[in-house]
């Protein structure tokens, strides 16, 4: 079966491509966060960053799912290597805030050409990816801030048993 292209304009296209890529590069990204953690015996880090790599999963399957009701099939490119090899946690963490920005910047770059374009229906989903990467840059600087003031081991291992609650309600 092969499917019937809509209107969406090729920059839409190619721009709605790139996310869909992106956000699947941040949860392979955030999957090696995690194992970083669990190999640190950071398990409440570890779940916390599987989360976020489940959440960029969600991403990519909203832009699929926008794609082909489109008339577009989504196109799977290589995924980069992330980045495993951090010295402590507050790099694992800044890590974190670096790829969320760089995620909106992309996210940014899909909304700009579907505005240009005049593609309502990219610019509607975007809208919701725009008002995410608020949450997702606030939780990452909450966390840079909480993990910089757990200093001793005490408090890490404290937050380290709170974190999935404390960034995700």
């Amino acid at each position: 079966m092969t499917m019937q292209t809509t209107s969406i304009p090729q920059a839409v296209v190619s721009e709605l491509q790139r996310q869909f890529n992106q956000e699947l590069a941040a949860a392979h990204a955030y999957q090696a966060l995690s194992l970083w953690c669990a190999v640190q015996n950071l398990r409440g880090f570890a779940e916390f960053f599987g989360k976020q790599a489940g959440e960029e999963r969600e991403h990519a399957e909203k832009i699929t799912d926008h794609l082909l009701d489109r008339g577009v099939p989504p196109v799977l490119t290589e995924l980069p290597k992330p980045r495993q090899d951090f010295a402590k946690l507050s790099e694992v963490a800044a890590q974190a805030f670096a790829m969320e920005q760089a995620n909106t910047k992309g996210i940014h770059a899909v909304y700009e050409a579907a505005l240009a374009a005049k593609d309502y229906p990219a610019q509607v989903l975007m809208h919701w990816f725009i008002n995410e990467q608020v949450e997702e840059e606030a939780w990452c600087a909450e966390l840079i801030d909480r993990v910089a003031t757990a200093s001793c081991p005490g408090g890490l291992s404290d937050l380290d048993r709170h974190i999935v609650k404390l960034l995700t309600e």
